[in-house]
């Protein structure tokens, strides 16, 4: 099989030739830039580059000839990609080489961190000297507690989000562009990674605290919020899914809702405030668009799968084995017939960092064995390479999973 044809068979629940694999379709299945540049020495690759084009996560764009070494089926369909006009050189924090948008401009503080600033000079992030990536550290809204303080405040909804930006006429054609070739000219399945989301967004804009707090206090400060959030989701999602309907797979949203122990809020609170949003913003996708729905929501999340189900989303994605109540065996038995699996492959907090070549193969064997049968499954790591993980270790996964991946 090709790589589409493969992971279309997959997200219908049936078995292909093979696990499909997954390295950077979306940015929380990728690589970081440090590790990406170990990976390459440790295999020989001399010629390439690395573009680093998610600056905050420190995430490498792969390249065709490393998805090849390793099996890899998706692309990613992505405004962070085509958006720079330029790319420059420049340095990693471990002084390895790689270039960077035109746009990605820091600037080092006397005591060695890293800030960058929006077009207005409001600083938005920081990293730390010998850090590996930016923290977000303005938050608009957190002296938000009244509805009529957020509409004094609602220029300031896009002013942190690169992804709730409006999107220009410039922009969505050369998207169109680019996915358009992709599809005529590879094999692989395409991914969307423009998507949205609306309660990660509410937490960046306010903060953690200010956001909690009014959640429990001032629900409708939230709901209000979350509604602006879904209406400039559905407006960038107008420009952009006719534009590029013909030629993805799957569209990515993004919200994440667990932590390692439990959901972050109750079911009841979800159901009440954040789900009819959710909710919303799937329906859109599937009136607009013939892709499936994938969401990326990290931490212990199995108790909101069912009405995850019901809203139309087709992918869960990473399947954080580590946290509390993500068994996949169990996760397989229950939910396997409605929803794809899309990560989960290897534990990234511990077993692919800090493991041997041997356990991570035990690992990828187990979760292969757990999440495989009658499709429904996409190989991917938990979450992001990080820059420390052992380049023998990445191979032994990639390994493993040709070595049982495969469907007799």
């Amino acid at each position: 099989m090709f790589s589409r044809e493969r992971v279309i068979t997959t997200l219908e629940h049936k078995e292909p030739d093979r696990i499909p694999i997954d390295l950077g379709g979306m940015r929380s299945t990728g690589i970081t830039a440090i590790a990406y540049n170990n990976l390459k020495r440790f295999l020989a690759i001399d010629g390439g580059r690395t573009r680093v084009y998610d600056y905050i996560q420190q995430l490498a764009e792969v390249e065709i000839e490393i998805l090849k070494m390793i099996g890899g089926d998706i692309l990613p369909v992505s405004i962070l990609i085509i958006g720079p006009k330029s790319w420059r050189k420049s340095i990693l924090p471990d002084g390895s080489p790689c270039e960077v948008p035109d746009t990605f401009n820091p600037v080092v503080m006397p005591d060695g961190s890293q800030v960058i600033y929006n077009d207005k000079g409001v600083m938005m992030g920081r990293r730390p000297k010998g850090g590996y990536y930016f923290d977000s550290i303005y938050h608009p809204l957190e002296n938000v507690f009244s509805i009529e303080a957020l509409e004094e405040k609602e220029d300031e909804l896009c002013s942190t989000l690169w992804s709730a930006s409006p999107v220009s006429e410039k922009i969505v054609n050369a998207l169109e562009i680019h996915a358009k070739y992709l599809y005529e000219n590879t094999e692989y399945a395409l991914m969307l990674n423009d998507g949205g989301g609306v309660y990660e967004w509410a937490q960046d804009l306010m903060g953690w605290n200010t956001f909690m707090v009014n959640l429990l206090k001032n629900p409708d400060v939230i709901s209000t919020l979350l509604d602006k959030l879904v209406e400039i989701n559905i407006n960038r999602l107008q420009k952009i899914l006719p534009a590029v309907n013909k030629y993805i797979q799957i569209v990515q949203i993004a919200d994440d809702l667990g932590t390692q122990q439990g959901p972050q809020i109750s079911l009841d609170l979800y159901r009440e405030i954040v789900k009819p949003r959710h909710k919303k913003i799937c329906q859109f996708i599937k009136e607009n668009c013939d892709a499936y729905i994938f969401l990326h929501t990290c931490g212990a999340i199995r108790e909101f799968i069912p009405d995850l189900i019901e809203i139309g989303v087709d992918i869960i994605n990473p399947v954080q084995v580590s946290a509390k109540g993500m068994d996949t065996a169990e996760l397989k038995e229950e939910f396997g017939d409605k929803i794809v699996f899309w990560g989960g492959g290897c534990d990234t907090q511990r077993v692919l960092p800090l493991g041997t070549p041997k356990i991570v193969e035990k690992e990828v064997k187990k979760r292969i064995k757990d999440l495989a049968p009658n499709g429904g499954f996409v190989f991917t790591q938990v979450h992001n390479i990080q820059p420390e993980v052992p380049p023998e270790n990445i191979m032994a996964m990639y390994r493993a999973v040709k070595k049982y991946g495969g469907y007799s």
